[in-house]
């Protein structure tokens, strides 16, 4: 589901893609996955919806739908028809000349268009517009941009804060109202308990065989000699006193999970609140009215027992878990804020002649910025004057300054070192690299694994069967147990009930591959999501395509030779023609101009031939020719019938001349006889040298030796890969005695060389129907439908855009350490989900049966509602906690 989400929507939520419109809608009032469930249910019926994905964890609904079926205010209201609610953000805009218009309709119609937007009213005699919005879908920008579409302007900017400090404030309030809750539950509690002393040293059977009471019968003994006036007190006015103060933490601390509760009810579900609500509102009910009128339970056999102080602790300790648990789940999206915080708040820019301090919101493409010694760069650009190391670290995982200077890309969020930078703005806003990360990790976060799937499956159905299995067991110690049966019941059935938890099934799989995917961010490694992830764990053979992933990308010429027979002598070579040095070799007519006399090719002349031709092509050996060939100074023509083959070779007219340039086979393809310079071609790449071979008016002229240097860390990443039991595979279209040069240098044993580009994904294929789980890691547009094609697509961050968009996963940097990084996360990533997910099954099916009495025959003790919901707290925290070891464990 991932991938085909990814195929057709790309952006942030409200943009457009061939799938339909994505929009991501953070969501409030989930206690549990069960409500995940539903909402996704009923997101996924709603008319328009092509897919949709709730994610507990993140706490976020990702829908992609038709904008010409449904809208943004419709989606939103599915949520709340499910009982929810989406976390919206308003704005008060105000506009200068609103009040000369005879009805702010337009403005509002033009308001409500913009992706993400739910509500928007305009007062015309204010001059303002009231706007409700989803800050996942939009921004504060497009709003403006709507306003100005509609003929006005605002009168004063509209400042908000950015998603990461959004999702931090609104964290911060959540915890401290359930802070604010606990602490008021947990003072209440503690006076419940000690006005409850008495009653429990004059209780029951039931009362002693609660395990909770059995612990505290010391403290009782304790109290009764430093309060001895406490225990001659009424029973009856300490119940009174007891249901005074239980009342008020029912429904003010309590009253989520009865809202909750409430709300699932007249929506025909159940969830987490549904437990808590039915166990502390049975055990308050009849508490009441053992307080209300004793005599009927005294006069049935039964004692007048209450379970005031239960139903306090539970509520509090309870809070206390989802307090912890909001904290938690804060601390997984930390990578977020982490890199979000990267971000300047202003620039510098040159504006009128001079340099003005902006808000980095301000500055658009074209503007020249300047970045001072140790200031972070605000936005991406290209470097126009200045040279400096540019610490790049914190997005690529590189740990030493990269040098930059004219020509060279800066990437906004980055440092720079002592130098002072002079920059062209090429991104800005949403465009920039970093906001693109940030979307990157945000919408992996809030993706789901399909390991997930199984957990939410029985979370579906969880609620219900507890609540069956706390009644039956209920009403057999009722119908079964020993006196007072009722109350006995009464325990079981209220213990069962709180001692099971939805919570932490619901959050193994999500809060770990938030943290796994954070962790990954933060080491340069962009995995797009959940699936991606997972499948990433399964990975057998890793595919790596040489230039530009094993190598540094940038070949240069480093031989040039022209065919016997050209010139005044033999064969000969120049050195390093292009590479920096080197006179020419004997036998090279260094008089010639350029070829213009037939039959007579010197080195300049075979280099301005190649290199007019190569000036229409994007292959990485053309533009090495094109470079020697600029190098050198020499004037190169426009090529005339250029057409590309796929890898093998181009050809063109150039100068009045069919010249083609490419390897081998196309040349002999085309009827040239290349024989004269296989000798000298295959000794090139016996050396890790790719010969490419140049042919005038269909005779061979000569030939080029280019090399592309192995890059310092593939060597050491590709052994870690095979300690990882990974076997490593070369593809390349190289020629196969280059390839297997450059495979000896890092330690790859197979090699698959002269593949077409086109053949790529099929090598793929092949390698996928052996059995074997593929990743492919390449950077180019020729390795994109062999990423799309394997199980896992891992593109070098320094490729192209079409390489990034068939991926799933991206190296910001050019290190192949990131794809050990990228296998090992997901390993790790994975064994902390299984780790979850049994201990959250082994905690229901341990808990339940102790709740519902099994240790009474044996030790004559039950499972008090009090212990139960701690033992419910820390189920989520701990689940909660276990992910969070990851980003400890990729330290490691």
């Amino acid at each position: 589901m991932q991938r085909e989400i990814e195929a057709g929507v790309n952006g942030r939520g409200g943009e457009t893609g061939a799938g339909g419109v994505r929009l991501t809608i953070p969501i409030t009032g989930m206690s549990c996955a069960a409500c995940a469930s539903r909402i996704q249910r009923k997101l996924e019926r709603a008319e328009g919806v092509r897919d949709a994905a709730v994610n507990f964890g993140s706490e976020r609904a990702t829908v992609v739908y038709d904008p010409a079926v449904t809208s943004v205010p419709a989606l939103v209201g599915v949520v709340r028809a499910a009982g929810y609610d989406a976390r919206v953000e308003e704005a008060v805009l105000v506009i200068e000349g609103l009040e000369m218009a005879v009805t702010g309709e337009a403005l509002a119609r033009e308001l409500r268009r913009v992706p993400g937007v739910v509500e928007a009213e305009v007062s015309v005699a204010g001059g303002r517009a009231r706007v409700k919005y989803l800050p996942e879908a939009t921004s504060q920008e497009e709003l403006a941009r709507a306003v100005e579409r509609a003929g006005y302007r605002l009168a004063e900017p509209v400042t908000a804060a950015d998603a990461a400090d959004r999702e931090r404030a609104w964290r911060e309030r959540e915890y401290r109202a359930l802070r604010g809750r606990f602490i008021f539950s947990a003072a209440a509690a503690v006076v419940a308990m000690i006005v409850s002393m008495p009653l429990m040293a004059s209780g029951g059977t039931a009362m002693t065989s609660d395990l909770f009471h059995r612990w505290m019968m010391p403290v009782s003994e304790a109290m009764r000699g430093l309060a001895p006036w406490l225990y001659a007190v009424s029973p009856g006015v300490l119940r009174w006193a007891l249901l005074a103060l239980t009342t008020p933490v029912l429904f003010w601390a309590g009253r989520s999970f009865y809202r909750g509760a409430w709300s699932g009810l007249l929506h025909g579900t159940a969830d987490m609140n549904t437990l808590v609500a039915v166990g502390t509102g049975s055990a308050y009910l009849y508490s009441v009215a053992v307080t209300v009128a004793p005599g009927l339970f005294t006069g049935a056999g039964l004692g007048a027992d209450v379970y005031y102080e239960a139903v306090v602790m539970i509520i509090a300790l309870v809070l206390l878990g989802k307090m912890l648990e909001n904290r938690a789940k804060g601390r997984t999206s930390e990578a977020i804020r982490k890199l979000a915080g990267l971000q300047p708040r202003v620039a510098w820019v040159e504006r009128g002649g001079e340099a003005r301090e902006v808000a980095v919101d301000e500055v658009v493409p074209g503007d020249v910025v300047l970045v001072r010694p140790g200031e972070r760069i605000p936005v991406d650009g290209v470097v126009l004057e200045g040279r400096s190391g540019v610490d790049e670290s914190l997005l690529t995982g590189e740990a030493l300054p990269v040098e930059k200077g004219p020509g060279d890309a800066v990437i906004g969020g980055t440092i720079n070192g002592r130098g002072a930078l002079r920059f062209r703005a090429t991104k800005v806003g949403r465009e920039t690299a970093l906001a693109q990360i940030v979307r990157l990790v945000e919408e992996a976060q809030a993706s789901r694994a399909p390991i997930q799937r199984m957990a939410d499956a029985i979370a579906g159905v969880f609620v219900p069967v507890v609540v069956g299995i706390a009644a039956v067991a209920g009403v057999a110690w009722w119908v079964f147990g020993p006196e007072p049966s009722f109350l006995y019941g009464l325990v079981t059935f209220v213990t069962v009930l709180i001692i099971a938890c939805p919570c932490a099934m619901g959050l193994a799989t999500p809060t770990a591959v938030m943290v796994g995917t954070g962790a990954g961010a933060e080491r340069g490694v962009l995995i797009k999501g959940g699936e991606s992830l997972e499948t990433a764990h399964r990975v057998t053979t890793v595919v790596l395509d040489k230039t530009g992933t094993i190598t540094a990308g940038r070949p240069r010429v480093v031989e040039v030779v022209a065919a016997p027979g050209r010139h005044g002598g033999g064969a000969g070579g120049a050195g390093a023609a292009g590479g920096g040095g080197g006179a020419e070799g004997a036998g090279v007519d260094g008089a010639g101009t350029g070829g213009e006399e037939r039959g007579v090719f010197t080195v300049e002349g075979l280099l301005r031939l190649a290199g007019s031709l190569e000036r229409a092509s994007e292959h990485p050996l053309g533009v090495a020719i094109v470079e020697a060939a600029v190098e050198r100074g020499l004037s190169l023509g426009d090529p005339v019938d250029f057409v590309s083959h796929g890898g093998r070779g181009a050809e063109a007219v150039v100068d009045g001349r069919r010249v083609l340039v490419g390897n081998r086979a196309f040349l002999e393809e085309r009827g040239v006889d290349a024989s004269p310079l296989v000798a000298v071609a295959e000794g090139w790449a016996a050396a890790a040298m790719t010969p490419v071979y140049v042919a005038v008016d269909g005779e061979a002229a000569g030939a080029f030796g280019i090399a592309d240097p192995v890059r310092p860390t593939s060597g050491p990443a590709i052994a870690r890969l095979r300690r990882l039991g990974l076997e490593v595979v070369m593809l390349t279209g190289d020629h196969r005695a280059t390839a297997e040069s450059i495979a000896r240098q890092v330690g790859i044993d197979r090699v698959v060389a002269e593949v077409l580009p086109h053949e790529k994904a099929r090598e793929v294929e092949r390698l996928r129907r052996e059995g074997k789980v593929v990743a492919m890691v390449g950077d180019g547009v020729n390795d994109a439908p062999a990423l799309a094609a394997a199980d896992v697509g891992i593109a070098i961050g320094t490729g192209t855009d079409v390489a990034l968009e068939a991926s799933d996963v991206t190296l910001i940097g050019d290190d192949l350490g990131g794809v050990v990084t990228a296998i090992e996360l997901s390993r790790k990533t994975m064994r902390v989900i299984r780790q979850n997910l049994f201990w959250a099954f082994f905690y229901n099916v341990l808990g339940i049966p102790i709740a519902a009495g099994v240790l009474y025959p044996f030790f004559g003790i039950l499972l008090s509602p009090v212990v139960a919901s701690a033992a419910m707290a820390f189920s989520s925290v701990s689940v909660v906690g276990n992910s969070l070891r990851l980003r400890k464990a990729m330290a490691a």
